[in-house]
């Protein structure tokens, strides 16, 4: 999902966009790429003995029937998380997973070092609000980024909001927050272990004081304030289990019947008020949000992950005895239907009192901005066409009568300012190659912000002022990060042909002036789905493997995400997503064929959609990687949408209760995939190369079963049910406590992964540390 009305709001990086409930030689030519001889293939099976796997019990009874198709399904018994048998297994991989990682001589190394490079201040790009401006800030090592306040930009800062001073280990962190209009309260949300759920509290900003106000079981939520302070919509969930106590975020339990309320400051949430529910679609999700002049209310429906919604509004001024007078009359809000279809995406970028300017991909599968009056909407007109060749990522009014939009143009950001009123260009802002991570701006304003990060930049916050007639860029401030010299370092772009002839663009990152003499360790990662594009940022832990390690980090822009528009994320997505398994083994192929390096040395890495393309990839492909880190991926594709908030995946992957979409679906799922691939093949060393699945006890987004299930399956069908089984590559799972799907995971738990599972990747390829 996406926020329909946007202020202030960061341009979101990889799989962590607002509301979005997810959440990484061609065939065609004459010949293929030459493999390596079949004892080399597989991986190196680290230290050439087979681990202890701890047993886990087979159900063989659990079968079920799909159109016609029995699929066993043995470790169901797993998706209970409560169960004692399942607690009991997770123990046991934990203390597997701890054994081979005590293994691994460079663990500590990558540790310290990594820890070294994240110990430097990082900032967010300031916002104003009322009379001050606000901004978060991390001093380096803290466990969460803390929001601070000062009266104007050279002013001295004041602590408004400090998350690290809610635990003792940083696992309470900030999801979600909205200052109102006057800059008098703020209103901000707060999981905790990295759960989805989050509960949403207020703050008086004069004197710091803690209202009252709690408001439970949010979820997939904005917050928006109504301009006169009075209170503010959110959405959440029903409860999901009466009575007893719950751990919030190890349930399972189907997320229906979202609902938007409408909460005053000040009041009790059993007082709220309900503006919107919609029971004959209990899976359809809502967004509610006030324009910026204050006028409207949006609201945003959508029925899954797609960039499409419904959109009504609601004037509030023809609410006679307002918002709150609905509490008694126990209707909800008149809502005005202005599209009421899931044909395309509308998103408000500005209103003129009842003239709308969206932006849509209606007949633009790159995005174009349109406007209509939204009291006579039988004609609408284009201000800015679809551009040809680069996507229309977002627009944002500025300077009164001014746009910002942002284009992306093969996977890198431009700015560009243009006229509101016709769309005509007007300035392109200086901006290197990489990535606008966040804008700050207001339509009255006539100065905007902006964030800029690169794989060679850890980032930069421009002040642009409007206000000469050619705009000035300054920098605001820019992070250094100690350790780390950018010239010793190269970024560039290749663009690999797939299967079918696409060209895919890959980023590739190193050390400068490398032999390419297939001798480099090397990290693959991608993603692939739920129009999400990977853009370019600068990750600590990959300038690690890059300096002390000699590692190649590439990253893959494969079909299915949003890299080209629409069409390019149809193009990996239902019964086309085989192409995105096709696309991200092409770009290995590449990597070896172009002599970066070799089966044996490569490793794959994805998370969430990207975790699912790495698990099918090993499948497909178990000859050309060395090593394999999937995270939190969705594994089980005949059963992800009867838990949580899966069923709104069903837009990207398909459903299993469909006869069509089960054929897709059962010919990729990692779960159902599994084959001994020395069976397979004419020879017997192949086998799957070394690999780690990543999950969390409170991951309520993707819930663990998907990757205790798969882990169970892959350690029984290649080690302990196989007689004399050549796998000897460990098949591990790092299980990790009060941690969700990644979303607000401390510092030192992000560090502490990083060392995991790089220095076991390192182990599995052979790498050597250098100082």
């Amino acid at each position: 999902m996406l926020v329909l009305v946007r202020k202030s709001v960061p341009l979101r990086l990889l799989s962590r966009r607002p509301l979005n409930p997810f959440f990484l030689p061609p065939r065609s030519c004459p010949r293929r790429l030459p493999l390596l001889p079949r004892a080399a293939m597989g991986s190196v099976p680290g230290d050439g003995a087979r681990l202890a796997y701890p047993p886990a019990r087979r159900d063989d009874s659990v079968v079920d029937n799909y159109h016609g198709v029995q699929i066993p399904d043995p470790y169901r018994w797993l998706e209970d998380p409560d169960s004692e048998e399942t607690k009991e297994f997770v123990a046991r991989q934990a203390e597997l997973a701890e054994e081979v990682l005590a293994g691994c001589p460079d663990r500590e190394n990558l540790r310290r070092e990594v820890t070294r490079l994240f110990d430097h201040p990082r900032y967010g790009a300031p916002f104003r609000r009322g009379n001050k401006y606000f901004y978060f800030h991390n001093s380096g090592l803290q466990a969460q980024s803390v929001l601070y306040m000062q009266d104007d930009l050279d002013g001295t800062a004041e602590v408004l909001l400090d998350p690290n001073t809610l635990s003792k280990d940083g696992t309470v962190a900030l999801s979600t927050y909205s200052i109102s209009e006057d800059g008098n309260y703020i209103a901000y949300g707060l999981s905790e272990s990295g759960s989805d759920w989050v509960s949403i509290h207020v703050m008086n900003v004069t004197n710091k004081q803690p209202m009252p106000d709690k408001l439970s079981w949010v979820k997939f939520s904005s917050i928006s304030w109504t301009h006169d302070g009075k209170g503010f919509f959110y959405s959440r969930y029903p409860a999901p289990r009466e009575g007893g106590e719950l751990d919030a975020g190890t349930e399972t339990n189907i997320n229906l019947n979202h609902q938007i309320y409408y909460h005053v400051l000040g009041s009790n949430q059993s007082e709220d008020v309900l503006c919107w529910k919609d029971p004959e679609h209990p899976k359809y999700s809502f967004g509610a949000s006030v324009t910026e002049d204050g006028k409207y209310i949006i609201l945003g429906i959508y029925e899954g992950c797609d960039p499409v919604n419904k959109l009504y509004y609601c004037e509030i001024s023809s609410l006679p005895q307002g918002i709150e007078g609905f509490r008694e009359r126990k209707e909800m809000l008149p809502f005005v239907k202005l599209i009421d279809n899931f044909d395309a995406q509308y998103q408000v970028v500005a209103n003129d009192g009842d003239e709308f300017t969206f932006l849509t991909n209606k007949s633009a599968p790159k995005n174009k901005l349109v406007r209509v009056n939204i009291k006579n909407p039988e004609q609408w007109t284009d201000v800015l066409p679809e551009h040809e060749n680069d996507v229309l990522e977002s627009a944002d009014a500025i300077n009164n009568n001014q746009l910002l939009v942002c284009y992306m143009s093969d996977v890198k950001h431009i700015l560009q300012i243009r006229d509101l009123r016709t769309g005509n260009f007007i300035h392109q802002l200086p901006l290197e190659i990489g990535s606008v991570s966040e804008i700050s701006c207001r339509r009255e304003d006539k100065e905007v912000f902006i964030s800029f990060t690169s794989f060679l930049s850890p980032g930069i916050i421009y002040r642009c002022n409007l206000a000469p007639t050619i705009p000035e860029m300054k920098v605001f401030r820019e992070v250094s990060v100690p350790g780390f010299d950018r010239t010793s370092f190269q970024a560039k772009q290749v663009f690999v042909p797939s299967k079918d002839g696409t060209k895919i663009p890959m980023f590739v990152m190193s050390k400068k002036d490398i032999n390419l003499d297939g001798s480099h360790p090397t990290l693959l990662y991608g993603y692939g789905g739920f129009n999400i594009s990977l853009t370019p940022s600068f990750s600590v832990g990959r300038v690690v493997l890059c300096k002390n390690m000699g590692f190649v980090v590439c990253v893959a822009n494969i079909r299915g995400g949003g890299e080209y528009g629409e069409e390019w994320h149809k193009a990996g997505a239902l019964a086309m997503k085989q192409n995105c398994f096709d696309d991200f083994a092409a770009c290995a192929e590449f990597l070896i064929s172009n002599g970066y390096t070799s089966s044996k040395r490569l490793c794959i890495e994805g998370g969430s959609n990207g975790g699912l393309l790495i698990a099918a990839s090993i499948n497909q492909r178990p000859d050309l990687f060395g090593c394999a880190l999937a995270h939190v991926g969705v594994m089980d594709m005949l059963r992800f949408h009867k838990f949580t908030i899966g069923h709104a995946w069903t837009t990207d992957y398909g459903c299993s209760d469909k006869e069509e979409e089960f054929q897709w679906l059962i010919k990729y799922s990692p779960l159902h995939n599994v084959r001994r691939p020395w069976e397979q093949s004419s020879g017997n060393h192949c086998q799957y190369p070394a690999t780690m699945l990543l999950t969390a006890d409170h991951d309520d987004r993707v819930v663990p079963l998907h990757s205790l299930k798969l882990l169970a399956t892959l350690q029984h069908v290649l080690c302990t049910g196989a007689e004399d089984s050549p796998q000897t590559n460990p098949i591990i799972g790092r299980i990790d406590r009060k941690s969700g799907h990644g979303a607000g995971r401390p510092t030192q738990k992000l560090i502490d992964e990083a060392a995991d599972r790089y220095s076991f990747m390192a182990k599995m390829l052979g790498a050597v540390w250098t100082e």
